[in-house]
């Protein structure tokens, strides 16, 4: 399986146009999301302005591909095992790789979401992680998830979502329905009870 290299985020978001709040929080799925895609799903969010919202999922795992063949499909060598986990970030650009991590790196194309997370697109860090210069934590999610101006925020009114504070572990180390659940917990909330709950915590 070829992958091709990691891109930008869309053009159309900047972090000048991101001071609708979501910017650095988890979103978490509700019974609520009516879309299979996104079931039991938990997004980093990326950048969220008046022009929409991009995220990724980080509890999604892309079964059957580990970090090392995406190295080995990228015609990388690695000199050192690389610990990250591989997600579906979302169904747009599903074949384009966005990595979360931690600070202690940064390239020319590094996005500061928060003190906490960055976002880097370019093949760059893939080589550093290869040769152990890479962050002390991270993810490539492969696709990215996206919104169009106001959906996200409709999204919520429609307690399809439950926006809450980032969670290291959660973003970094937590996967599948095991994450869903951590998070659901960090509210004190039932999963049975999320019939009635939604929007921001």
């Amino acid at each position: 399986m070829r992958m091709p290299e990691p891109t930008a985020p869309p053009q159309e978001f900047s972090v000048a146009s991101t001071p609708y709040g979501l910017q650095g929080k988890l979103l978490v799925a509700t019974p609520h999301i009516g879309d299979p895609l996104f079931e039991k799903s938990v997004i980093y969010m990326c950048l969220h302005g008046e022009d929409g919202a991009m995220g990724v999922v980080v509890n999604h795992s892309h079964h059957g591909l580990t970090f090392t063949e995406v190295l080995e499909n990228l015609s990388i060598d690695a000199n050192v095992t690389p610990r990250g986990r591989v997600t579906r970030g979302g169904p747009v650009q599903e074949q384009r790789g966005f990595v979360l991590h931690s600070p202690d790196y940064e390239h020319d194309t590094t996005l500061k979401v928060t003190d906490e997370v960055c976002l880097t697109t370019a093949v760059e860090i893939l080589r550093d992680i290869a040769e152990g210069q890479g962050p002390a934590d991270y993810l490539i999610a492969l696709g990215c998830s996206q919104w169009a101006a106001g959906q996200l925020e409709q999204e919520l009114e429609a307690n399809a979502w439950i926006s809450i504070e980032p969670d290291h572990e959660l973003i970094f180390l937590s996967e599948n329905e095991p994450a869903w659940k951590q998070a659901i917990a960090k509210l004190g909330i039932d999963p049975g009870q999320l019939a009635s709950v939604g929007g921001h915590a």
